[in-house]
């Protein structure tokens, strides 16, 4: 399988502790893009993927701000080279999104009343019984 493209630069120390992880989620990654989608609704094939973008960012995430793990120079080559998603990253920093798990459910364009997604509605405030699903992503609770 061949690799993938980055930078002419060469990636910072660091680096060879975390690739194996992200080279097992690229393959997840490609594995969710070409899989049969026969029989699932139209959205309902982006899910996987969804998810999968969602572990790379939270893991790279985790190693840098929870854990320590990695330089900030590193970090910040894998915002650079789109390994991690800055944009949810950010998001993740800011109180009220820690477990968000897209940009598209807070993105109120994309909804009929012009509100967030079900899924960030606390589960307290839902019906007791009731399964929600994000139409986006397959969330089924992102607020906390």
């Amino acid at each position: 399988m061949p690799k993938i493209k980055r930078s002419r630069k060469p990636p910072p120390e660091g680096w060879e502790l975390i690739e194996p992880t992200i080279d097992e989620l690229d393959a997840k990654m490609r594995e969710a893009e070409t899989d049969p989608h026969e029989g699932k609704r139209k959205v309902e094939a982006m899910w996987p993927i969804f998810r999968l973008h969602h572990q790379k960012s939270r893991y790279i995430y985790d190693l840098f701000y929870r854990r320590k793990a990695i330089s900030r120079e590193l970090y910040e080559y894998c915002l650079k080279e789109n390994i991690a998603d800055k944009n949810l990253i950010a998001k993740w920093k800011k109180q009220g999104y820690e477990n968000l798990c897209c940009l598209r459910c807070i993105q109120t364009r994309d909804t009929n009343f012009g509100t967030n997604c079900i899924c960030r509605v606390p589960k307290p405030k839902l019906e007791s019984g009731k399964i929600v699903e994000c139409i986006h992503c397959g969330c089924r609770g992102c607020s906390g």
